[in-house]
């Protein structure tokens, strides 16, 4: 099978094309043709292996895991022994490793049927960055039919699904982006943009329910301030190592003070892409593309997420 490897830490220059074997499928496993592979800030810090605190998880001298990606989209071609839920021919997306393949091999409970009105690209956007937004936002934030949130970071590959997830909860939601992405974040539902370039949004007087930091620009005590006295701030942004301090700090003082401060653990579960099925085939979420790269075109997919400036999410086309 066609496949990109990486077999050291570096820029995207050091992935290489390569033919691999066909992996092996455990009794509840799921061999699944991958036609969509979605990009991340995971896949870009196990890329570069930096900052050096990925690497416990990653591979001390080199990654452990030779194929990269985790989110992807298409169709069941074999399943183990165990597996009960899902034949072959069926159409899902998942989390799981070695995406940025032709064939990777799932766990059934990690699996769940692909949304209908979807291409395989589409759906790949899905997994990490959708299931993020909607942990972040119904669980750890605990956002509520008419409360406010506000969603610093709107137009990445998370912010793009929580302003439109927000709206799906009943929300009032404001967007903080640069000033050219306005039109989109109201298309996806803001209800309020804040242009970051010309406004700061801690020092104004407006006060939120709930504020989801996918961006991690201002400090714990200025992002405390535009929350109302019960709000919740949920972290989820950042290079490993300054959000694991914005972690450890929010901590030690959400007990002391009366708005919770939590930092997202995302955790991948197929009822949770059961839940965002039911949200795209509504019409209530729409993935954002930014562009579609063939899986051979995976350095310059890679080169242009690490630029900043895409726009939702970056998706490689397995064909």
């Amino acid at each position: 099978m066609k496949a990109v490897i990486q077999r050291e830490y570096g820029p995207p220059d050091v992935l290489r094309r390569a033919d691999l074997g066909f992996p092996a499928v455990g009794p509840d496993e799921v061999r699944i043709r991958v036609h969509g592979a979605g990009i991340d800030p995971g896949v870009w810090f196990f890329l570069t292996g930096r900052p050096w605190l990925v690497r416990a998880a990653a591979g001390i001298r080199a990654p452990r895991h030779t194929v990269p990606g985790r989110a992807l989209a298409g169709r069941v071609e074999v399943v183990g022994a165990q597996v009960t839920r899902f034949r072959p021919g069926e159409d899902v997306y998942a989390e799981g490793l070695g995406a940025f393949a032709e064939y990777a091999v799932v766990p059934e409970r990690m699996l769940a049927r692909k949304p209908a009105n979807l291409t395989f690209e589409q759906a790949a956007a899905i997994p990490i960055s959708a299931t993020t937004a909607l942990q972040g936002l119904r669980d750890t934030g605990r956002l509520r039919a008419g409360q406010h949130v506000l969603v610093n970071g709107a137009t990445g590959g998370v912010g793009t699904f929580a302003v439109q997830i927000a709206k799906a909860l009943g929300a009032e939601v404001t967007a903080v982006c640069a000033p050219n992405a306005a039109e989109l974040v109201r298309s996806l539902g803001a209800d309020h943009v804040v242009d970051y370039t010309r406004e700061d949004f801690t020092a104004s007087t407006r006060r939120y329910d709930v504020m989801f930091d996918l961006v991690g620009s201002h400090s714990l005590a200025q992002c405390r301030r535009v929350l109302t006295p019960n709000g919740r701030l949920v972290l989820s942004a950042g290079p490993p190592a300054p959000w694991l301090r914005r972690r450890l700090a929010a901590l030690v003082l959400s007990p002391l003070v009366s708005r919770t401060m939590a930092a997202l653990d995302a955790r991948p579960n197929a009822a949770d892409l059961d839940a965002l099925r039911e949200l795209v085939e509504a019409g209530q979420v729409t993935p954002v593309i930014d562009r579609i790269f063939p899986l051979e075109a995976a350095v310059d997919a890679l080169r242009h997420y690490g630029s900043g400036h895409a726009r939702g999410k970056t998706v490689l086309s397995i064909q």
